[in-house]
């Protein structure tokens, strides 16, 4: 016990790249910091890893205060361990990403954690290093995406091909030719067309779809590639 004693001690913090569509726009969540250094300036959502957790059950306890969610898409990014990366104390931060569905219970519960949503061309100056992580973890998305249905994770369970196609240009920030995003995407056939629409946007309507987890999961197990 005395080596461990004698060893230099520093904190470890996990900060949460939660991100969600809304609108027909990828939106980021960010919150006023309550600690000094850099207080009531915004922030990535985080905390400090706590003795008795591990760094994923940190993760999902931020996840599950500040949006009520549990069970959602989150993955490890990288580890942030820049010497002088946090002026407060030396500290090396995991980055977690997150993609979550926006509905109107999350917006409550983010609204009274008093945190609130960006759009992510719009993202302010944020504290640290979490501008960084957040270019990080869309770099990280957008090449996940080419390969992988990942945007399934933002969309309600029900949606149209034209508001799939706004998340997915919103993951790679640049517009796609709808015939042929259209082709591609019922080329890879893991989507189900429902006998409804959605007419909120025009008289005629648009047809609704789901995702079928199932037919996914068997072309995954293939290797089949989900490039769009």
């Amino acid at each position: 016990m005395d080596l461990y004693n004698k060893k230099d001690k520093f904190y470890v913090a996990v900060d949460c790249i939660i991100f969600g569509f809304d609108a027909g726009k990828l939106k980021l969540l960010v919150f006023n910091r309550k600690i000094d250094p850099f207080k009531n300036s915004l922030s990535l959502i985080g905390s400090f890893v706590k003795i008795g957790e591990s760094v994923a059950d940190a993760s999902k306890r931020i996840l599950k205060e500040f949006t009520g969610l549990e069970n959602v898409y989150m993955k490890e990014l990288k580890t942030y361990s820049s010497v002088d990366r946090d002026p407060g104390y030396r500290c090396i931060s995991v980055a977690q990403y997150a993609l979550i569905r926006i509905n109107a219970n999350i917006k409550k519960i983010v609204e009274e954690k008093g945190a609130k949503w960006c759009e992510i061309d719009r993202v302010p100056k944020l504290i640290l290093d979490h501008n960084q992580m957040t270019t990080d973890a869309l770099n990280r998305i957008e090449q996940i995406a080419k390969h992988k249905p990942v945007g399934f994770e933002l969309l309600p369970k029900k949606f149209t091909i034209p508001k799939l196609q706004a998340l997915y240009e919103a993951i790679y920030r640049r517009k796609l030719d709808p015939r042929n995003f259209r082709k591609k995407i019922l080329s890879f056939d893991v989507i189900i067309k429902l006998d409804e629409k959605d007419r909120t946007s025009s008289k005629k309507g648009a047809y609704l779809y789901k995702f079928d987890h199932k037919r996914y999961k068997k072309l995954q197990e293939l290797g089949y590639d989900f490039e769009i």
